[in-house]
């Protein structure tokens, strides 16, 4: 499988120097204890400075034991020399099983990194089982980071999970990783690529590529900056790309949270254009059904009652591609939610699915859309569009072919700016006086195309029952 190199585009990188040698995989039937044992023994700032190139078929989680470790390669390589954690331990008859490869959760985890290696799920087109992420970072801790890992192809939920601990977690770095592809956009296979419910956290300048459930999922995570990154679809249909749309476990407190300058890409037809032709079929059917999810309505529809998120920012992010909707608001209160834009060539398009409620009316896909209903105290742009009901907006489907897809390319640096604002009896919702006069610049989207070699599932039959986590009460999507 080829593996993108990333650019260090923070300056301000500074790994510390590893030991001289490096910790061979060689005797593979004792690895993981092997290593484990080195973390554990090893005290406080231990580097386990893994092999270039080499694969490390692990049968647990290597476990963080101390403050200020780190696992990495040796010479901190960022491309497909960087070591390689295969998830390589039992999956049971009960839906559990080894799904995590290393875990930094532990009381005395403050500081510790994971950097430069990769990680391979192993799921390999199974269906997904009760267990951890492929990375678990987070609890009860701060300062850990995660910087130029390669997560893949997880067997359980997402890629990268940091965890809220006592809603103690607190100031964790995730930046400059490629994560993905997750999961299978077959009913209740899907999986995320970076999960984050831990306070004042960055997550900034990721590669994401071909997620299923979410791109990049926020907790509530109050304090969370989201920029720069990349969220694109190549075979797979995405539910959300970045979802701000959880209850859990921080009571829908997003305030703080500030969400910028990303780019969402939806599927795009395959082939080039002929003539004056501005739109072609995609083989597989992609799109991102909700490019930016905001209030937990727009997921679950009415089954957390009058609960709201509230109090985020999403600023300047930039779509391109197909999707059902853009960016899709119910049940929020006092977000910002200002100067993003569309760019280059876009479609929104999907119907009613069968797991559409026969008495809730579904919204015709377009751009931005908002139910003023559930949605107050909120400053929007003016070209949303109000919906009279905005819930569970996950079951639409995309259309079984058709020339509906736009043919990708550069987006046009072009973007129309929005003019004037929503109102709504007794609640300002989209108070933006008068016009809106500011120009967003929008940077060529630097268009990274692999392809991975993917062999889908033979589709299920749908189901009722939804996915449970200890410790979590997670998203009941609608296919």
């Amino acid at each position: 499988m080829a593996h993108r190199v990333l650019h260090r585009l923070d300056s301000s990188y500074q790994p510390r120097a590893g030991s001289s040698s490096c910790v061979s995989p060689d005797p593979t039937s004792n690895l993981t204890t092997r290593l484990n044992q080195m973390l554990k023994s090893s005290g406080p700032g231990y580097i386990l400075s893994l092999c270039p190139g080499q694969q490390y078929p692990i049968t647990a989680p290597l476990l963080f034991t101390s403050p200020n470790q780190e696992i990495s390669t040796q010479g901190y390589p960022t491309g497909s020399d960087r070591a390689t954690l295969v998830v390589s331990g039992p999956v049971f008859s009960n839906g559990t099983g080894h799904s995590t490869a290393v875990d930094g959760t532990c009381a005395n985890c403050d500081g510790v990194t994971l950097r430069n290696i990769q990680i391979n799920g192993t799921r390999l087109g199974a269906p997904p089982f009760n267990g951890g992420a492929n990375i678990e970072m987070g609890g009860s801790n701060s300062n850990q980071v995660i910087e130029y890992v390669h997560s893949f192809d997880p067997r359980s939920w997402s890629c990268l999970h940091v965890a809220e601990g006592n809603l103690s977690c607190n100031n964790v770095t995730v930046q400059n990783n490629d994560i993905g592809p997750a999961g299978s956009d077959l009913f209740q296979q899907w999986a995320d690529g970076i999960s984050v419910a831990c306070r004042n956290t960055l997550i900034r300048n990721n590669m994401i590529n071909n997620p299923t459930d979410g791109g990049i999922v926020l907790f509530g995570s109050p304090g969370t900056r989201v920029e720069n990154n990349t969220i694109w679809v190549e075979t797979n249909t995405l539910l959300g790309g970045i979802n701000m749309v959880d209850i859990s476990p921080f009571g829908g407190n997003y305030s703080g949270v500030v969400v910028t300058n990303n780019t969402i890409a939806g599927g795009f037809a395959n082939g080039t254009p002929s003539g004056s032709q501005t739109k072609g079929t995609n083989n597989e059917d992609v799109i991102i059904k909700i490019g930016i999810a905001i209030g937990p309505r727009t997921w679950f529809g009415n089954e957390f009652g009058n609960n709201v998120s509230q109090g985020g920012t999403v600023l300047a992010n930039q779509l391109t591609g197909a999707f059902s909707y853009g960016i899709a608001i119910s049940s929020a209160k006092n977000f910002t939610v200002v100067n993003n834009v569309l760019v280059g060539n876009t479609s929104f398009i999907g119907a009613r699915g069968p797991n559409c409620t026969s008495d809730d009316p579904t919204p015709s896909p377009a751009p931005f859309v908002i139910d003023l209903n559930t949605t107050t105290q909120s400053t929007t742009q003016s070209n949303f569009t109000q919906v009279a009901d905005g819930d569970s907006l996950t079951c639409v489907l995309p259309p079984p072919g058709g020339d509906y897809w736009p043919f990708g390319g550069n987006p046009n640096p072009s973007a129309s700016s929005p003019s004037s604002s929503h109102s709504n009896t007794g609640t300002t919702v989209g108070v933006i006086l008068g016009s809106i006069a500011a120009v967003v610049a929008v940077a060529v989207l630097a268009w990274f195309v692999r392809k991975w070699a993917i062999k889908r599932t033979e589709a299920r039959k749908f189901t009722k029952s939804s996915r449970q986590y200890p410790g979590y009460v997670f998203r009941k999507e609608h296919f």
